[in-house]
């Protein structure tokens, strides 16, 4: 089943806004880019439209509003300082990437002879060590979903699949039913950018995930092609509701911060931890650039590094 396609952002921009985002918006679906992937470009460049119609101090910015090809560097670094002051640095680097892509697309259309994203630096970001998923901690929301009652099942099979698999929250969040095959014990996974993988898990994991398809087929919904069903009425449960659900397991259990993507971090750090190869690793999880590994093991990298320093005992052999 396909997603429902969100409206595009074009609420407040001028029409020959609206059109060249149209345009893009078929552009980026017939190269099969993500729906998540396509609305955070689209919103990207609807912000600095109605950034330059409403929030712009230059007069000429107006020029600008109506029409994107009139878009300047100036106006672009004006944007980009408005999101770090408004937002954070790393929402600006987000955009900043996003709108290189719609002036390379209206480059590509020859509506433009240069892009006014050529000289306009990326903000500097603070790089934050996500702390990883201690087994303690995993165990500890394992506990709080102890029992036979459906949602008791549910949660305790969603736990153990994003910790033995290390996939995205949308990746799991996202199965179907026919993704899951308990007779080779693994999961076909819908990754960013139309890449799929097929990925193993362990028993104990199987034998979550069998107990909570025993307890969906009797449920309402039960026909429904998603893999996860909600806690009442006949509809599936959204990697959003997963968030949600996550979020408040880990209250229950006494948890701060319960996300899916620390099973991914700590993923990342036991396999480099056991010397695991760095090309195995990106295939696991979906990675195309060695970037994410660094990415995804920087507070597992300095965990390693203290266990290293405590192990050498640099500075305490005299």
């Amino acid at each position: 089943m396909h997603p429902t396609p969100r409206p595009l952002p074009t609420a407040g921009l001028s029409p020959a806004w609206t059109g060249y985002l149209r345009d893009w918006d078929r552009a980026l679906r017939a190269a099969n880019h993500p729906q998540t992937t396509r609305y955070n470009y689209l919103l990207a460049a609807a912000q600095l439209g109605r950034y330059l119609r409403e929030y712009s101090p230059d007069p000429e910015a107006v020029t600008a509003a109506d029409d994107p090809t009139r878009v300047s560097r100036a106006h672009v670094e004006s944007f980009q300082g408005w999101m770090i002051e408004t937002r954070s640095a790393s929402t600006a680097l987000n955009k900043h990437k996003c709108l290189q892509q719609f002036f390379k697309f209206l480059l590509v259309e020859e509506e433009i002879a240069r892009s006014p994203m050529e000289r306009v630096a990326q903000p500097k970001t603070v790089q934050k060590l996500v702390p990883v998923m201690r087994d303690e901690d995993t165990r500890k929301l394992l506990e709080v979903c102890k029992g036979t009652g459906f949602v008791q099942l549910r949660d305790e099979a969603l736990i153990r699949l994003y910790a033995n698999t290390g996939a995205r929250l949308s990746e799991i969040g996202g199965l179907l039913v026919d993704d899951v095959d308990l007779a080779t014990d693994s999961v076909h996974l819908h990754g960013k950018g139309a890449k799929d993988r097929r990925v193993r898990f362990g028993p104990k994991t199987g034998r979550a995930v069998s107990r909570y398809l025993r307890a969906r087929a009797k449920r309402p919904g039960s026909e429904l092609p998603q893999l996860w069903l909600a806690e009442r009425g006949a509809r599936p449960l959204a990697p959003n509701g997963i968030k949600i659900r996550l979020k408040r397991l880990g209250e229950a259990a006494g948890l701060d911060g319960v996300h899916a993507h620390r099973w991914r971090h700590t993923f990342a750090h036991e396999w480099k931890r056991a010397g695991g190869d760095t090309g195995d690793l990106m295939l696991l999880l979906g990675w195309s650039s060695e970037d994410m590994v660094r990415h995804y093991g920087a507070s597992a990298a300095a965990e390693r590094a203290q266990e290293n320093q405590q192990r050498l005992g640099i500075g305490e052999r005299f």
